[in-house]
């Protein structure tokens, strides 16, 4: 008969053996959903919640589940998830530049550094967790951050909190050990799904990239499409880069580009080519008044943004057309673009010509005046000989815009390089 200290550590003995198994039976529901068909149709947060509620129904004690998925993004580096039962789920890109020191301290940025698991309390190494925003004002007691090394050497993060005072015991933490490698395959799915979402939408331009996924990717598949074509290019740009450095003349670009783009996306057109300094920009739609009105209002944009002073000058010459062009896959074997071609792209290029020779800001079509169809009037520069067409062109400006004098002061001492 054994003595009652022997009896209890004989028991708590039988208990410790015990424990893997309690785990793996708690833990494999958990994993086999991870793994499972629904889970897989799910959205971020939708993970994060069922997660969270289905480790509390199994008595694990997450009073807050955060994901910390690191990405490739050309603006943020990463993106945070958090959850707690009964709240909405939040989420939080984490742009390029923004890391805190209190983060860099953090048990989760130790996390990442060492790809092992950390424990931190309210005090003591790692403490400075509390100060996150994701974990801050919610009396937590204790995290448990356990690194998700993904295939690419990137490492997310997922971190386990609780309000309990005495921390989550072995047996839970366990059961969340166990479930990492399922949860770490279903975040690195979701975020190689957005990873290349992203490298299409960056690169090429949503409706672009839309094509792509819907399988059009074969050499000489191309369509004809209706769409109102707009070229921007920056006066005085050659002098320019061969009286800077290179990498000013970069910055000056990016400057340039953040002007003219945001102007053109938001109006609902793609960008479909950056030449150097200027930019070919198209406007699909079913409307031709909507397209041609799209691209307008867009033209008026960048005209308005480029001529902010503050920090820096721009000229710009705009041509406006309308008409059909030919989009689709240029290239050889596995190497190809999507691109447009047709006279009615040469045309819109031969329209921004005179725009640079005669100096003037903004000129369109007749064909483009047509499908815009608005009441605005519209002041004619008469005919015009374009290359490589036959018949002369009639152009037309504004009448509320007045081309001012042209110079190419584009740059002055002292400027600052940034958005405008």
């Amino acid at each position: 008969m054994l003595h009652p200290v022997e009896e209890d550590r004989d028991t708590a003995r039988r208990v410790d053996t015990l424990l893997p198994d309690i785990a793996a039976i708690s833990a494999s529901t958990i994993v086999e959903w991870l793994a499972g068909d629904d889970c897989h149709a799910m959205d971020e947060a939708e993970l994060i919640s069922g997660l969270g509620y289905r480790l509390r129904a199994i008595g694990v004690p997450v009073d807050r589940l955060a994901l910390h998925l690191m990405t490739l993004h050309p603006e943020y580096f990463g993106t945070s998830i958090a959850w707690t039962a009964g709240e909405p789920v939040n989420s939080q890109d984490r742009h390029h530049g923004s890391v805190s020191l209190a983060f860099m301290d953090s048990a989760i940025s130790q996390a990442i550094r060492m790809r092992r698991t950390v424990v931190a309390g309210r005090t003591g190494m790692g403490a400075s967790w509390q100060c996150l925003e994701t974990f801050a004002g919610r009396d937590l007691m204790q995290v448990i951050v356990i690194p998700l090394c993904n295939c690419d050497g990137s490492v997310s993060t997922a971190s386990f909190a609780t309000q309990r005072p005495t921390g989550f015991t072995a047996g839970e933490r366990q059961i969340l050990e166990r479930i990492i490698p399922a949860l770490r395959n279903a975040c690195e799915l979701r975020t190689l799904r957005k990873i290349g979402d992203t490298m299409l939408d960056t690169y090429i331009g949503p409706y672009t990239a839309q094509r792509i996924r819907a399988g059009h990717i074969r050499q000489g598949e191309v369509e004809s499409i209706d769409a109102a074509l707009l070229l921007c290019d920056l006066r005085g740009f050659t002098e320019l880069s061969n009286n800077l450095p290179p990498r000013e003349i970069m910055q000056f670009l990016n400057c340039y580009f953040d002007r003219v783009v945001p102007a053109i996306t938001s109006h609902g057109g793609e960008v479909a080519k950056f030449m150097g300094d200027a930019v070919l920009a198209f406007f699909p739609g079913y409307s031709a008044v909507w397209a041609a009105a799209s691209a307008y209002n867009a033209a008026m944009e960048i005209l308005a943004r480029t001529a902010e002073t503050h920090d820096v000058r721009m000229h710009v010459g705009i041509a406006l057309h309308y008409g059909e062009v030919n989009y689709g896959n240029l290239g050889s074997g596995g190497r190809l673009d999507f691109t447009l071609i047709g006279p009615d792209v040469n045309l819109v290029s031969r329209i921004q010509h005179v725009c640079s020779e005669e100096g003037h800001q903004l000129l369109m079509s007749r064909a483009f005046m047509e499908a815009q169809n608005d009441e605005n009037e519209r002041q004619s520069i008469g005919c015009r000989e374009l290359k490589g067409f036959e018949s002369p062109v009639e152009l037309f400006q504004p009448l509320d815009r007045v081309d001012r004098t042209l110079t190419t002061d584009l740059l002055r001492p002292g400027i600052k390089f940034g958005q405008g």
